[in-house]
Order: structure tokens, then sequence, then C-alpha cells
């Protein structure tokens, strides 16, 4: 009888070993970075706050310290997973040179921020060409998500305070272009707010699309064809009077708070008048139905204001509201696209669900904690998190294919990114050989071949 030794091999480790590469994946961010040309803008942008003769570009630094976060970081000195790798990162700047340089960004204010955006911007529209008939706005319409994200503290940080949900921390207003049902999306927007700021600040969600809508192509800055979707938090006078102001004619879908005026509305629909809620295949969706409203619950709000409710049946072990009526759930939104089904308009709507998913991404890049003290630093940490979404998006849009252009950033970091490969010198090259009994090797080969095969910026 063989002695019994444990469920697994049993390994001796030990150092030494040589050409051997961790992390590996990566190189498809990188190589992102290459064709996408943001390596050039961030470091073009940031040429103002860079030393003269100074050994590591600024751009370069903050540019690393987004592969770290994209890689599953959540602080500055996660660095050092990129500096154990020069032969795929190339020289990576020592901790306190990257602290040195996030202190001094901060301290450039609005300025700083205004550059790196700008960047961001004109990465954005290079991208968006390059991935041709795949590109959010390859349809005709780009849709933008507006949605506030509870980030907490442990420990007193600028700005952290108590929010409505009786945590402490940060309230960011966190904007996303929706790539749609074959994609992911990628952020446009990271406003850091008090951990008290309201929930339905109109001024903060006008701040947020101005800064949204200057990420996205020029042409795609006004007019119908670009739609704000946020939740109740959106469905203020104010904001949607701004979205819907002459002269910038964009299109909204925001969510509404059932005040008691809607909910005596609600109440007077005919049963005539209710049409069946629909899936995204077109099927009719089981207990759930649409209706449009009139009547005094329109009086001030902007002319071409559509109100639509939709009533379903509550999941079992849900509770019900006072604004609910009949055993039956109410949601409420308005829009003011014209001419098109109320079904279809409540299912767009609906999808604004996929946000939560943009910001369970998110929180998985380096949004699950606010690392630094001061706001300014913090709002700097929050630029880095939209760059490392932002290669996270771009990569997929560029390179993958099939059911893996949805995978979320910590399967891409589990199947992907922690590959790892040996290195080889020959010819004067290095060649990355990737392990042969990987299960996904083969895709990310297939992704680097579709890069290479991209121009060149420039």
């Amino acid at each position: 009888m063989k002695k019994r030794i444990g469920s697994y091999p049993r390994v001796r480790v030990e150092g030494g070993g040589r050409s051997v590469v961790s992390q590996a994946g990566a190189v498809l961010l990188v190589e992102t970075i290459r064709k996408s040309g943001l390596d050039a803008a961030i470091s073009a942008a940031l040429v103002p706050w860079g030393k003269p003769r100074v050994v590591h570009d600024p751009g370069k630094v903050l540019l690393d310290v987004a592969l770290a976060v994209a890689l599953g970081g959540d602080c500055l000195a996660d660095v050092g997973m990129l500096r154990a790798e020069p032969a795929v990162f190339g020289p990576v700047a020592s901790d306190p040179t990257v602290s040195r340089l996030i202190s001094k960004l901060a301290s450039g204010g609005h300025q700083v921020l205004a550059s790196l955006r700008a960047a961001r911007a004109e990465v954005r529209e290079y991208v968006w060409r390059l991935a041709g008939d795949a590109a959010p706005d390859a349809g005709g319409q780009v849709i933008v998500d507006i949605d506030g994200v509870l980030v907490l503290a442990h420990s007193e940080k600028q700005d952290a305070a108590a929010t409505w949900k009786k945590t402490f921390g940060h309230h960011p207003l966190m904007g996303f272009v929706d790539h749609g049902r074959g994609g992911s999306g990628e952020p446009v927007v990271g406003l850091l707010r008090p951990g008290n700021a309201g929930s339905n600040t109109a001024a903060d969600h006008i701040e947020a699309t101005k800064l949204a809508l200057a990420q996205l192509p020029k042409r795609l800055r006004r007019g119908r064809q670009t739609l704000i979707r946020t939740d109740s938090g959106g469905g203020t006078h104010e904001f949607v009077a701004w979205l819907a102001q002459r002269g910038r004619w964009l299109s909204y879908s925001v969510g509404m708070t059932i005040t008691d005026a809607i909910h005596q509305a609600v109440l007077k629909v005919p049963a005539s008048a209710w049409t069946p809620a629909v899936e995204p295949g077109g099927d009719i969706r089981d207990g759930a139905w649409v209706a449009e409203l009139a009547g005094d619950c329109l009086t001030g709000w902007p002319k071409g204001l559509r109100l639509i409710v939709r009533k379903e049946r509550p999941h079992p072990g849900a509770q019900l509201r006072f604004t609910d009526a009949d055993g039956m759930r109410l949601t409420c939104f308005a829009t003011n696209t014209a001419d098109e089904a109320i079904a279809a308009l409540e299912l767009r709507h609906r999808q604004r669900a996929r946000a939560e998913d943009r910001i369970r991404a998110a929180r998985a890049t380096g949004l699950r904690n606010l690392p630094l003290h001061d706001a300014a630093q913090n709002q700097i940490w929050l630029e880095i998190i939209q760059i490392a979404l932002d290669l996270l998006a771009w990569m997929p849009l560029l390179a993958l294919t099939g059911q893996a252009r949805l995978w979320e950033p910590r399967r891409l970091r589990l199947r992907l990114f922690s590959t790892a490969a040996q290195l080889i010198n020959t010819g004067r090259r290095r060649y990355l050989r990737l392990a042969r009994h990987w299960p996904w090797a083969d895709v990310i080969t297939d992704a680097l071949n579709r890069l290479h095969a991209l121009p060149n910026p420039g």
C-alpha cells in the first residue's frame, strides 16, 4: 500500500532561475499602448512638469503606474512588479521617484488634469478609428452612462466624509461609454467628490457630463447621436434642462423619482394602455409592462420630454415601497427620443445596468480604495485608474474576438496577463516563448498578431 502524500504534487522551490518572465501576457497592454500612441500622447502632455535631462520621463512613469493598476495593483508601490521585468516594461522608476511625480502633478491642479484628459481624448478618437466597425460609435449613436460610486476610506483622508449609506469615504461621479452587448465599456469621466456629496446634485452631473463629452470626438459632443443615460440621481429639472438646451440637442434617458403626482398618474392609466416590456432578443419580458404618462406630471419639464413608467412583479422576497402600486414595483424614466416604441425605449434605459458592470470592473482596477491622503493626489489616482481602464477596454476592442471580448479585468488577469514565458535572445531580437500547455496561449498570440497588424501611430 502506497503512503498518501496529499492531493497535490510536492514541489521544491529554490531561487536563481533565469530567462523566465512573469506577467508575460501584459505584452498585450504594452503593445496596445504602442499602437494607440498613448505613450507619446501622455509624455507630450506632461512635458511642462518634467525637469531638463530627467532620467525617467514623467509620461512613462505615469503609464507604468497605470499598467500596474491594470494588472491588479492598488497602490503606487505595486509598480515594483513592472520593475522586476525590464525586458517587457523597460526601465521603471523607483518608488520615491513615482511618489514625487504624483505629488508634483497634484500640485499642478487643473492644468495637469486638462492636459491628461486632452491626451486621452486624442488617443480615444484614434483608437475608435482603428477599431472600425467594432468602435462604440459605429452604429451611429454613442451612449454615455453617468453614475455615482461609493469608495470607502479606512483612515482620515481629505474630503472623506459620511456617505448616504452611513459608511465613510468618497463619492466620485463616474462616466462610461457603453460598448453594447458585444463589448465592455471605457471610462470618460472620474469626478472626485466628498463622501457627503449628494446623489442628485445637478451641478455635479452637469460638470461630469461636460468632461465626458470632451472625451468624445468633436462631432459627437453635441447632437441627438449622443445619449446621456443616468439613474434617478440625474432626474432633476436643472440637469434635464441643461441636456435639452438649444444648441446642445443631446439625447437623454434619465431615471425619475416616483413622486406623488407620478404615482397618481400611474393609477389613472387604463389597462389597455399598458404594453408588454421586451427582452434584448425581442421576446416578451414576463410580468412587466410599460406605459407613457401625460398630463400635469409633465408640467415644468422641457418640451419634448416623454415620461415612461414600468410596472413589474417584484422578485420573490422583495419588499414593496410606498411608491409601488397594486403589488407591482414601479420605475420611471424620462427621455426626449421621439418616434420610437416605448417598449424599446424602456429596454434601452434598462440596459443602463451595464454601468454597474463597469463600476465593478473599476473597483477591481484601483477604485476599491483611494490610497493617498490629499484630495488632489487622489484625483490624479482617479485619472490613473481611468488610463488603466482605457487599456483594459481598448485591448479587447482591437485584439480580442468572440467571448473573450466580454472578459472583465479579473478574468483577463487570470487567463491572459498572468501567463509566464521564457525569454529568448537570438538574432539581436527578444522573444517571449509562452508555455505550450497554457490553455489561452493561442488567444494571446492571435491577439498580438492583430495588434502587430495595426498601423503605427503617426
